[in-house]
């Protein structure tokens, strides 16, 4: 018999953590071999252990789950990195895939397509919902044609999604680790990008486009 695919869960919510634990553990292929509880923690196991796929939420304290996944791409490219998040596919999928996931599932989904998706990934493809090929196909339109949102540098699309969620530059200094100051240039920067004047027009084209959390 084969060995089971050893996977290693990054979620700051220990009650998801469990919940994803009993579901693997209930397939005799899957076994869960270690946990983090935030993006830091995620990397450190990484580098020091021996994983088969890594599953990681986008939201977690001291990194977020793209931040991570960029780390661990860049130092195990090889290695399958599955984002499990909360967040609906438009709003996160295509940065996720693009800073090289192998794949994006919400945490909506059901747990039979979770085990699928694990087995696709550990086995070197790539796992998408058919909604979210539609979408990676409606992406790879002319650049013109993108909605301005999507030409935000990660950061900057993270801190107009807060923004329009109503939190303070304070609150989302604390969520992305960084100094108020830094949050304003960001919010500054995403202005002018999107050719906004301020945080009510934003707060509206955030809303518009289902992009507030």
């Amino acid at each position: 018999m084969s060995k089971p695919i050893r996977v290693l869960i990054a979620d700051d919510h220990a009650i998801v953590r469990q919940g994803l634990r009993q579901i693997l553990s209930d397939t005799a292929d899957l076994t869960v071999a270690g946990e983090a509880e935030n993006g830091v923690q995620a990397v450190q196991l990484v580098r020091s252990g021996e994983w088969d796929v890594v599953l990681m939420d986008v939201s977690m304290p001291d990194r977020n789950g793209i931040d991570a996944l960029k780390i661990i791409k860049k130092e195990f490219p090889r290695l399958p990195v599955l984002i499990l998040s909360m967040y609906p596919e438009e709003q996160y999928a295509i940065r996720a895939l693009k800073a090289g996931a192998a794949g994006y599932l919400t945490k909506q989904s059901a747990p039979e397509l979770l085990v699928t998706a694990i087995r696709q990934v550990a086995s070197g493809k790539k796992y998408v919902s058919p909604s979210l090929a539609e979408e990676l196909a409606n992406a790879i339109g002319e650049d013109s044609e993108r909605p301005p949102h999507e030409k935000l540098s990660d950061r900057e699309y993270q801190t107009l999604c807060m923004i329009a969620s109503g939190k303070t530059p304070t609150e989302i200094a604390e969520a992305l680790n960084l100094s108020v100051k830094t949050v304003s240039v960001y919010r500054a920067r995403l202005l002018e990008k999107m050719n906004l004047r301020n945080n009510a027009e934003l707060t509206h084209y955030g809303l518009k486009h289902g992009l507030a959390e």
